[in-house]
C-alpha cells in the first residue's frame, strides 16, 4: 500500500481516527479535546472536535440539573439525539473533507453510550480511541466549577453560586450511571488512554499504529494544571548585522546589552523565588543570551530548537536560500512558514515534536530558540497563561 503523508512528515495514510472523550462534567475533557485538536492541526493533520453539549443546547439552552437525571426520559432522548446529530455530522466531515482525526467531547459515561459509539465508527471504518479523564483532586474539581459557571452557555447570566450548585447536581446525577472505562475488564479489547488526577497515572491500552501514538504521546504529556511559558528571541548576532542566516556566532554589542537586561524581565514575570527551566538551542547566540540568568535556574540545551540548518546557502542572505524577491530578514520572518515549509521541504513541527512533549511535563519553562532576525529592542515576552 502507498503510505501518504500529511506533508509535514507525519504518516497518515487513509487512516480515519475519533478520539471519545469518557469521564464526569469538570474532568477537564474538554480543555483536553481542544490542546487535542490544536496539537494536531499544528502538524498538519486535519481535526475537528464535535461536542455533543452544543448540540444539545439546540434543543434544551439552560437545563437545569434534573434534565441529567436518569429518571428523566425525556431528557435522556434530548441527549440521545445529540450525540446522534454530533456523530451524523462528524462521520459527514469524514468523508466530504477529508478528515484525519475528529474528536467526540461528552461524557459517555457508561459502558452501553461507549459501545454504541464503538459500533458506529467501527460500521464507517472509523478506528476509536477512548480518551479518559479521572479525577478525585477536588481542587482541580472545584476550579473547574468554576471556569464552568463563569464561561459555560448553559449558565449565562445566571446567579455564579446557584449555578455552582446546580452544576455540583448535575455531577452527582451523573455519577450514579457512571462507569469507568474497563473497571470490571469488560472494554478491554478497546483502545484506551486513562488519565488518572491529571496525569499523576496513565493507563494505555492496546496503542494500534503510529497516529493513535502521536496522540497518546501528547495527552500523556499534557499539563492541564494553569501555568506560563515565556518566549524570547536570543540576542542580536553579529550575523544579523549583516542580514546574514545559520551560522554559529556570538552576540553583538546591543544583543549583549540585551542579555544583560532580559533576567531583569524574567524576574518583573516570575519573582526571585519561583522556580524556572531555561530552554535554549545548542548555538552560541541563544546560549549567550541566557548566561546572566541566576544560578539556581536550571539551564537545558536542545538540538531540535537550532535555526534550520540551509546547508551550503549557510551564512548567506535569507532571500538566496528561499528564492525570494529581495527583502529584510525581518520582512522574511513575518511570512506563513507553513506554507514555505511545503514549498521548499523543511518543516519546524516534526523537529521541535519532542520539546512539545518535554514542556508539558516541565512545570517550569522558558524558551530561546535560536532564529535568524534579531528582536526589537522594547520586545518583552509574550506570555501564555493556560498550559503550553
Amino acid at each position: 500500500m502507498v503510505r501518504l503523508t500529511n506533508g509535514m512528515g507525519v504518516q497518515v495514510e487513509d487512516t480515519k481516527v475519533c478520539v471519545v472523550m469518557v469521564g464526569l462534567p469538570a474532568r477537564g475533557k474538554s480543555f483536553i479535546a481542544q490542546k487535542a485538536q490544536r496539537y494536531l492541526k499544528w502538524l498538519s493533520i486535519e481535526a475537528k472536535t464535535f461536542n455533543v453539549g452544543n448540540y444539545r443546547r439546540e434543543t434544551a439552552a439552560q437545563p437545569t440539573a434534573d434534565f441529567f437525571d436518569v429518571k428523566n426520559r425525556e431528557g435522556e432522548q434530548k441527549r440521545r439525539a445529540a450525540a446522534e446529530a454530533a456523530i451524523a455530522d462528524m462521520m459527514t466531515w469524514f468523508q466530504k473533507e477529508n478528515g484525519t482525526v475528529a474528536i467526540l467531547d461528552a461524557t459517555n459515561s457508561t459502558k452501553e453510550r461507549r459501545k454504541w459509539v464503538l459500533d458506529r465508527c467501527t460500521k464507517e471504518g472509523v478506528e476509536v480511541i477512548f480518551v479518559e479523564s479521572k479525577c478525585d483532586d477536588e481542587d482541580l474539581i472545584m476550579a473547574n466549577i468554576r471556569d464552568v459557571k463563569a464561561t459555560s452557555p448553559d449558565y449565562a447570566g445566571q446567579d455564579p453560586e446557584q449555578a455552582a450548585l446546580d452544576f455540583r447536581n448535575r455531577i452527582r446525577n451523573y455519577e450514579q450511571v457512571y462507569t469507568s472505562i474497563d473497571e470490571d475488564g469488560d472494554e478491554n479489547s478497546y483502545t484506551f488512554l486513562k488519565i488518572m488526577d491529571v496525569g499523576k497515572q496513565v493507563i494505555i491500552n492496546r496503542i494500534q499504529d503510529y497516529l493513535q501514538s502521536r496522540i497518546v504521546y501528547y495527552l500523556m504529556n499534557l499539563h492541564i494544571r494553569p501555568r506560563s511559558i515565556w518566549l524570547s528571541r536570543h540576542g542580536e548576532s553579529l550575523y544579523n548585522l549583516d542580514g546574514r542566516i545559520g551560522g554559529d556566532t556570538m552576540l553583538s554589542p546591543r544583543g549583549e546589552q540585551y542579555a544583560r537586561k532580559l533576567p531583569e524581565l524574567v524576574r518583573e514575570s516570575v519573582g526571585d523565588d519561583r522556580p524556572l527551566t531555561v530552554w535554549t538551542s545548542t548555538l552560541k547566540r541563544t546560549i549567550a543570551t541566557a548566561r546572566f540568568h541566576p544560578p539556581h535556574y536550571n539551564q537545558l540545551q536542545w538540538k531540535a530548537l537550532d535555526e534550520l540548518d540551509s546547508g551550503v546557502e549557510d551564512t548567506k542572505v535569507c532571500v538566496v536560500m528561499v528564492g525570494l524577491p529581495a527583502r529584510s530578514v525581518y520582512d522574511i520572518n513575518k511570512l506563513d512558514l507553513a506554507k514555505l515549509a511545503k514549498s521548499f521541504g523543511f518543516a519546524v513541527p516534526p523537529r521541535v515534536d519532542v520539546t512539545v512533549g518535554a514542556s508539558g511535563r516541565d512545570k517550569k519553562v522558558q524558551g530561546r530558540r535560536t532564529y535568524g532576525s534579531q528582536p526589537r529592542q522594547n520586545d518583552r515576552f509574550r506570555q501564555k497563561g493556560r498550559s503550553g
